[in-house]
């Protein structure tokens, strides 16, 4: 620390300390109520503190979001703090939140997924099955008329309907091999064609 900085540390310090202990003197007979005061504002503003300094990380674990970089024709998604890659993609004209799924084959939609987009889960026939952590689940074999990803829009993409319970539609690789780079870097994952 340069000497400047030195010195107005030592008077910062001994200016707190004159308006401190002045405060303790003026209220001497009531030292517990004042003590309990002070740590309670202490604390406040140690927190807030503590809460401006950590905002940006906050932030970005509370709200991550997809980043679409158009004239670079790539779309950068933060990792969730479940550990997970979230994107959201345009089905058939409707936003869909997908979690990627590296070891998922196929796109495989929920059923509730499947009718905001337009396709009707009861008219669906189950006929394929999945293997999956939970066991073995029926699917539907769809196409759906349009994905769109930020710049990248892609016609006639080849999907599935599941049958089970499912909180999360997947992301699989069916759709992911259409791209020319998959990248994780940091906590990122990067997408281009």
């Amino acid at each position: 620390m340069p000497g400047d900085d030195i010195a107005r540390l030592i008077y910062l310090v001994l200016l707190g300390a004159v308006i401190v202990g002045y405060f303790f003197v003026a209220n001497r007979h009531r030292l517990g109520q004042v003590a309990q005061q002070a740590a309670i504002w202490g604390l406040i503003f140690v927190g807030a503190i503590a809460g401006v300094g950590l905002w940006s990380d906050i932030r970005r674990d509370v709200i991550p979001r997809q980043t679409v970089f158009a004239d670079d024709a790539r779309v950068e998604v933060p990792r969730a703090p479940d550990g997970h890659y979230y994107l959201t993609v345009g089905v058939n004209g409707t936003p869909v939140r997908f979690v990627v799924d590296t070891g998922a084959t196929e796109v495989v939609l929920t059923r509730k997924d499947a009718l905001r987009a337009g396709l009707d889960p009861k008219s669906l026939s189950y006929y394929g099955e999945a293997h999956t952590a939970n066991g073995v689940v029926r699917t539907a074999p769809v196409r759906l008329e349009a994905m769109v990803l930020g710049p990248f829009e892609d016609r006639g993409v080849r999907a599935f309907v599941n049958s089970g319970e499912m909180r999360e539609s997947l992301l699989g690789m069916g759709y992911l091999n259409r791209f020319e780079r998959i990248e994780f870097v940091g906590d990122r994952m990067i997408l281009s064609r």
